[in-house]
């Protein structure tokens, strides 16, 4: 078993971070997702955990989430593909469970159909698939053509 430990994200984390989340196919730069918004989603409420190596400073695993206020968005949750398989994503969700229950929030995610993996680790944790739900994303706000 590795010995780890499950912190806060700082932002000393960032490239740490990005090379993970490009790893785990978590992240691109099409998602936006930069240090600024890390950090104004951690002030209005949410948190990021980081997985590290013991002893190495390591970043092996992380769950962001975010909060509307009413329910608890996990994003970016992964483990670093040479520690999956390991039993390493039970301790960082139970810390991700832990966060949503001192909110009180639901709690709701989004993953790949193919991700059974992932999907095996949720339905542990009484996730429930909400059927036929299309998820649509439009990551060019800048350049509405109608409206």
């Amino acid at each position: 078993m590795i010995d780890f430990e499950i912190v806060d994200y700082k932002s000393s984390d960032f490239t740490q971070l990005i090379e993970l989340w490009e790893l785990t196919g978590l992240g691109n730069a099409a998602r936006g997702d930069d240090n600024k918004i890390i950090e104004h989603s951690i002030n209005i409420g949410g948190k990021l955990l980081v997985m590290k190596k013991t002893g190495s400073n390591q970043m092996i695993g992380c769950s962001w989430m975010t909060t509307d206020g009413r329910r608890l968005y996990i994003h970016h949750f992964g483990i670093h593909p040479d520690f999956q398989g390991l039993g390493l994503s039970k301790p960082l969700m139970e810390a991700t469970m832990n966060f949503a229950k001192k909110l009180g929030q639901q709690v709701k995610l989004e993953v790949h159909a193919e991700n059974t993996r992932a999907i095996n680790l949720y339905k542990k944790y009484d996730f429930k698939y909400l059927g036929d739900y299309h998820v649509y994303i439009n990551r060019e706000i800048q350049i509405l053509s109608n409206c």
